[in-house]
């Protein structure tokens, strides 16, 4: 009967039972003679109200909710039943969302400490939008995208709320239900189409690459672009990550290597390091790559626009292209965690089904494969520290999904290396919410609060990692640091002797 909070309201019905007729009668006495006018949580211990009565619910029986499209399969994946609406009553207001310190949620009430902009606010402005008490469009109105637009999609309330509150999905319903109503901005479609046009942006790298270098043409492309012209924005790579690479290993076990779009175009020499440090790890590394010209994407750009249908069409290109390596186990591993992990978390609910299920449970960060190598007796190399001291910074996605704990235990590999972890919430940058004309601001703060501090106060012979290029980004942004990948650091780890062990 007792629970271990105390009784509460939903146990008092029963204290008769439990108690008998005389104890809850004082009970009642007690609480009379100290609370005569019931201002102290009324209706609990005593006088309490059945708790099937439905007139107590927070929506009458008869009440018809507000009927939107859903953009996602949420009776798929959430716990809760009554679909999105079920997944929002999961809020249960318990406020946790609310702290200032330790974990990462939430990033954004951290900075404006504004109800609006924390979990609990946004759960609650959506209840009342699905209830029908804010009007028939109040999904697709501007004080619904006021109320969701400092949510960096950080996830971080899926694992560190109680109930597992999942706003980053919640937003992705909201953005698509404006889109329908209102259509995309050139700004979204720039973001949201990137893998699209960076095959062709590219070849003009160097024109592209000089609106950095132009004050004056950052500015004038900031009204319609839509990005910050204090910002400088990823650097095109003269050098992308186009190549199929054969490795001719007989006797290495297969791997599949997705090439993200960030990493192929901006960042390539982190994927060439993934490839030197699989290699040296005993794999045959494969390049996934789907039929025709055109090369894979996880999603995750039209994800962030609200552009649910072709975020389905990529991530059914990118099943069909990985089941024949997931049915054989093949692992699929990825470096950018926003990217990789969007086949664990959203494909689910995007593509519910056996074959995405199968992707899902074969694919992994490089450092959660170089692990799991390790414990089964298969990783036989020799790594040298590349510096004394290291401070790690993890992606928010890989906190939320249980993926970072493998990156400290990837780094602790290399002996004779000081490993430490910074403590801090979201760097803030999120894709391209650091780079908008209208939430820069907003993404500096969020920075500021302990990853920056953090990183300018490190002694200059430190390296700095971070997975995410948002964050490498951010860090170079705001503390003119580098950071660089952990398949780096690895690949600079490994002595010529692992190489030619394994290969």
């Amino acid at each position: 009967h007792s629970g271990e909070h105390g009784d509460g309201i939903s146990r008092s019905e029963f204290h008769t039972k439990m108690f008998g007729v005389d104890m809850v009668r004082t009970f009642e006495k007690v609480k009379h003679h100290f609370d005569p006018d019931n201002l102290f949580n009324p209706g609990k211990i005593v006088n309490a109200p059945r708790m099937n009565d439905r007139s107590l619910f927070r929506y009458p029986p008869d009440y018809k909710m507000v009927e939107i499209k859903p953009a996602l399969e949420w009776s798929q994946w959430t716990g809760a039943s009554g679909g999105l609406q079920g997944a929002i009553e999961m809020c249960n207001n318990n406020g946790a969302c609310r702290k200032m310190k330790g974990g990462v949620m939430c990033p954004s009430y951290r900075v404006t400490q504004n109800e609006q902009d924390v979990t609990r606010g946004r759960a609650n402005t959506l209840r009342l939008a699905m209830s029908g008490q804010l009007g028939d469009d109040a999904m697709s109105s501007d004080a619904m995208r006021d109320t969701m637009k400092l949510c960096v999609s950080c996830k971080a309330c899926k694992r560190e709320c109680p109930t597992g509150v999942d706003m980053a999905k919640m937003k992705i319903e909201v953005l698509a239900a404006r889109a329908r109503k209102h259509g995309h901005t050139l700004h979204e479609r720039l973001i949201a189409h990137l893998p699209r046009y960076a095959p062709y942006v590219s070849k003009l790298g160097r024109i592209a690459n000089l609106r950095n270098g132009s004050p004056w043409l950052a500015q004038m492309l900031e009204p319609t672009t839509g990005f910050s012209a204090s910002r400088p924005l990823p650097l095109w790579s003269a050098s992308p990550f186009t190549e199929v690479h054969e490795n001719t290993n007989t006797d290495a076990r297969d791997i599949v290597l997705l090439a993200d779009t960030f990493n192929t175009w901006f960042e390539p020499e982190k994927l060439r390091a993934a490839r030197v440090v699989l290699e040296a790890a005993g794999y045959r590394v494969n390049i996934a790559q789907a039929p025709g010209e055109r090369k894979l994407c996880c999603g995750r750009t039209y994800l962030a626009t609200g552009m649910a249908d072709k975020a389905k069409h990529e991530a059914q290109r990118m099943i069909d292209t990985l089941l024949p390596w997931a049915e054989k186990h093949v692992p699929i591993v990825g470096l950018e965690p926003s990217c990789l992990l969007t086949l664990r978390d959203e494909y689910p609910a995007l593509i519910p089904g056996e074959s995405t299920d199968l992707v899902a449970a074969n694919a992994y960060m490089l450092e959660e494969l170089i692990m799991h190598t390790y414990h089964n007796g298969n990783l036989k190399w020799t790594l040298k520290a590349p510096a004394s001291k290291v401070l790690v910074h993890g992606h928010c996605h890989q906190k939320a999904l249980g993926a970072f704990t493998a990156v400290q235990q990837c780094l602790k590999l290399i002996p004779d290396m000081d490993v430490k972890v910074i403590e801090s919430s979201c760097c803030g940058m999120a894709g391209a919410f650091g780079y908008a004309s209208d939430t820069a601001e907003a993404s500096i703060k969020m920075a500021e609060l302990e990853l920056l501090p953090a990183v300018r106060e490190a002694d200059p012979t430190t390296l700095i990692i971070a997975d995410g290029t948002s964050c490498r980004h951010q860090i170079a942004d705001g503390a003119s640091r580098k950071a660089i990948h952990v398949a780096e650091l690895l690949a600079m780890a490994i002595t010529p002797s692992s190489g030619s062990q394994n290969n």
